[in-house]
């Protein structure tokens, strides 16, 4: 998949998945049936999902999932964002390149989507269920987001396990964020969080920390610890973070 498809196009390719599925493996098959095949869209069947995976309780897991539908009927720019994000895993995790499994298994997704609600609650005002719904995520998929956060689309959350995004921080499209990664503010600044532009590779265990913009296309190494500026396509590795493989334009006289 090259390019971004439509939504309904999109969802047509998952229940195709689906029914393949179903025919190869019967007993998987019959988990596909809450999961896919009983929804009429993309919305419903992302809504299940949601309120499956943050959900402790039937009960609980049933009023997430309408609050999901009740969200992607009154913004339907959700579902747009979520099938982006979905279609990224399969342009850019080499282990895939089908839509359902991420879909159905990977959990930095659902966290992704679980945090469009909570950010979409939270510009209502609905902050307390905003924040419930950040710390349900933490505490089922290891992945916790600041309502307050802002995100682009065609984000990947790979591996998503130990992943911690503050308030105030902004990350922009096509950006890759691996395990154990941190994004967060500095005591000393507490309103000034980082800036991620498009395009960069958050690799695991890196810590992003206090009022600094990582610029395009940059790579930040795995255990780094960022505290200053990245120009766009650089490397930054180390701790404290050294700046490498930067193109020309970038170098400081």
């Amino acid at each position: 998949m090259n390019e971004m498809v439509p939504v309904d196009q999109l969802w047509n390719s998952i229940r195709t998945e689906a029914e393949s599925a179903v025919l190869r493996d019967p007993v998987f098959g019959a988990a596909l049936s809450s999961a896919i095949l009983d929804h009429l869209d993309f919305g419903g069947a992302l809504s299940h999902q949601i309120g499956a995976r943050l959900g402790k309780t039937p009960a609980d897991r049933a009023r997430f999932a309408q609050i999901a539908r009740d969200a992607f009927a009154t913004a339907p720019d959700l579902i747009d964002a979520a099938s982006r994000d979905l279609q990224s895993i399969a342009v850019h995790d080499p282990a895939t390149t089908a839509l359902l499994p991420p879909l159905l298994n990977f959990k930095g997704f659902v966290a992704l989507q679980g945090w469009r609600l909570s950010n979409w609650l939270w510009r209502q005002s609905r902050n307390d269920l905003a924040l419930l719904l950040q710390s349900l995520s933490s505490d089922q998929l290891q992945v916790s987001i600041h309502p307050a956060a802002s995100i682009g689309t065609s984000v990947f959350l790979d591996h998503a396990t130990g992943i911690i995004i503050g308030a105030f921080a902004v990350i922009s499209d096509e950006v890759t964020i691996l395990q154990n990664v941190t994004i967060g503010r500095k005591h000393s600044e507490p309103d000034r969080a980082p800036k991620i532009g498009r395009g960069v590779l958050l690799s695991a265990g890196s810590t992003i920390l206090g009022n600094v913009t990582v610029g395009d296309f940059a790579k930040i190494g795995a255990g780094a610890v960022v505290e200053h500026d990245v120009p766009p396509g650089c490397t930054a590795v180390g701790v404290p973070a050294r700046l490498t493989n930067c193109p020309e334009a970038s170098v400081p006289a």
